[in-house]
């Protein structure tokens, strides 16, 4: 057996990249079929070679954390990426993204590009004040990205968001070596065209790390994934954490309920308004999860 780590996954093939950087293509083994799982780029793996070199994928080793869409697995960091503009920033699509970083363990950090377009300074001042760390990536000069660099060194990282906010542009700034496509925003619909087909785990070298470019998402997609109980939900906005344990009601839903101190915190200013409209549509829908369905 050879331990190694899955780089990549497409059309039934696996990449694994042992120890010493080499990469093997590989087959799963049928007993994944049968107890319905697959393995998903991330996984740290078991291999068997066969004598042309070509691997099996034998074990899955225990993960830490995985999430559906895209199927990732060992993240330490989610990067969230948003415009400024073109796209306009979609607060609901932000929030339900680091709701889920919350929920599954993985530390969320939000980057915000196309500055240039128009002042980032609302959007880094309202996650700011949520308790996250906010970046502005485009105004950096391309010698000047020593702060993400280190916030990407030894990690396994993902980089998301809607599409067209600049994904592949930016890790193109990161490590031109990529060399990532991108493409433009369409005027008509108001969106940009996917131009990552699959999730691939990039080594860079010089950071020791992995950052993975995925294809971009839509509301109706993060409808479909990852649920997140309402029960659950409260502990995925941090900013809630220091109150929740005044509310008057054991069980308070933190939406309507007099004696709530998370409302009183919204009333007070200490808890965004859009963030809390975020949490109020999100635990609208958590509630019209029906048990079969999980």
């Amino acid at each position: 057996m050879l331990e190694g780590f899955l780089v990549k996954a497409i059309g039934g093939f696996y990449y694994v990249e042992s120890s010493s950087h080499v990469i093997y293509e590989c087959r799963a083994r049928g007993v994944f079929r049968k107890k319905e799982v697959s393995p998903v780029v991330g996984d740290h793996v078991e291999i068997e070679l066969d004598a042309q070199g070509k691997g099996t994928v034998c074990t899955i080793l225990p993960r830490k954390n995985s999430i559906l869409r895209p199927p990732l697995a060992n993240l330490d960091l989610l990067c969230i990426v948003s415009s400024v503009c073109d796209p306009q920033p979609n607060f609901f699509v932000i929030d339900k993204f680091l709701a889920m970083s919350e929920h599954k363990g993985i530390e969320p950090v939000l980057l915000i590009t196309k500055s240039d377009l128009q002042s980032p300074e609302e959007i880094r001042r309202i996650y700011r004040h949520a308790g996250f760390r906010v970046f502005v990536v485009n105004t950096m000069e391309d010698g000047d990205l020593t702060e993400v660099k280190e916030l990407l060194r030894g990690k396994v990282c993902a980089f998301t968001g809607n599409t067209g906010v600049g994904k592949s542009s930016f890790l193109n700034r990161l490590a031109p070596q990529l060399a990532l496509k991108t493409a433009n925003i369409s005027q008509k619909l108001g969106r940009g065209r996917h131009t990552t087909r699959h999730v691939e785990l990039f080594r860079l070298e010089e950071l020791d790390c992995y950052v993975a470019d995925t294809p971009g998402f839509s509301t109706m997609d993060l409808a479909r994934y990852d649920v997140i109980l309402k029960e659950d939900l409260q502990y995925c906005f941090r900013e809630f954490a220091p109150y929740l344990s005044d509310c008057r009601f054991t069980g308070c839903s933190h939406t309507v309920e007099k004696g709530c101190a998370v409302l009183k915190a919204l009333d007070e200013g200490k808890i965004e308004p859009s963030r809390h409209e975020s949490y109020k549509a999100l635990y609208e829908e958590a509630k019209q999860i029906k048990e079969w369905e999980l």
